[in-house]
């Protein structure tokens, strides 16, 4: 899928990966919709980007995923502004034991919001474009991560929701890919909240051994996540795919363990 003319919406744009995410995008001529509830920083963004590559090239609007109505809203602007929609990346997460059913509602449950949503714009059975629908997850999603049950459930939740989708929406011609991207631990703010004593609640107990066990694994630049991102948009052999992305550049796509032709 070329870039030029095209038109993503980044979940959590504001800062991290969903800010390197948007970048990319932009450097290779999308538009990008950038949606987050950190209005201030988002806004700070937008005027960054505008200095870079004009006003007109992306649309900051502040979002909360676990709202069906302001996700909504957010998508039928895009869709006003720039005439459709072609690239939709679910980004938006946090990592909090102590309040888990917020980690559910924004990792999970946004998700799938923000897909169904997506959809409504990008199906062709539906009057759309076609397109790619981009999760991101983790390789929490692939394998447990000790002391964050509840996020390696959303993960692995995102994983699945994601690979099912895909399977879906070929056998029903809605002419939109699924994939994800699992990275490994990256340079962002929610590393804070996976060692810290008043995130990890009742596992508070490891959050020393959490933290060495970052420190010695190392981290992954956002780039390097972004850079796998574009490669799934511009693969359209890629449909169902969970690709992670390691540390040193390492990418290994993880297949499904139920394949369709076997049903």
């Amino acid at each position: 899928m070329a870039l030029e003319g095209r038109t993503a919406v980044v979940t959590g744009a504001a800062q991290g990966i969903g800010r390197s995410i948007s970048e990319i995008l932009l450097k290779n001529g999308a538009k990008v919709a950038l949606l987050d509830v950190a209005e201030a920083t988002g806004t700070t963004l937008k005027k960054s980007l505008d200095g870079q590559y004009g006003p007109e090239r992306t649309l900051f609007i502040p979002c909360d995923v676990q709202s069906q109505q302001q996700f909504k809203a957010a998508l039928q602007k895009v869709v006003e502004t720039f005439g459709h929609l072609d690239i939709f990346c679910n980004n938006a997460g946090i990592a909090n034991e102590n309040d888990w059913e917020k980690t559910v509602s924004i990792n999970l449950m946004g998700v799938v919001r923000g897909s169904y949503l997506a959809l409504e714009h990008m199906n062709k059975l539906s009057g759309g474009q076609g397109g790619v629908i981009i999760n991101i997850a983790s390789l929490a999603g692939l394998g447990p991560l000790p002391g964050a049950p509840i996020y390696t459930a959303t993960k692995h939740g995102v994983v699945g929701f994601t690979r099912a989708m895909a399977e879906t929406s070929k056998r029903s011609g809605y002419g939109v890919r699924f994939n994800t991207i699992c990275p490994d631990f990256a340079k962002t703010d929610i590393l804070n909240y996976l060692d810290s004593t008043a995130t990890l609640g009742q596992f508070a107990h490891l959050a020393d051994p959490t933290r060495k066990f970052v420190e010695q694994h190392g981290l992954l630049d956002v780039s390097q996540v972004s850079e796998a991102f574009l490669q799934l948009v511009f693969d359209e052999t890629k449909d169902g795919a969970s690709l992670m992305v390691l540390l040193k550049g390492s990418q290994y796509y993880t297949s499904n363990f139920l394949e369709w032709s076997d049903i």
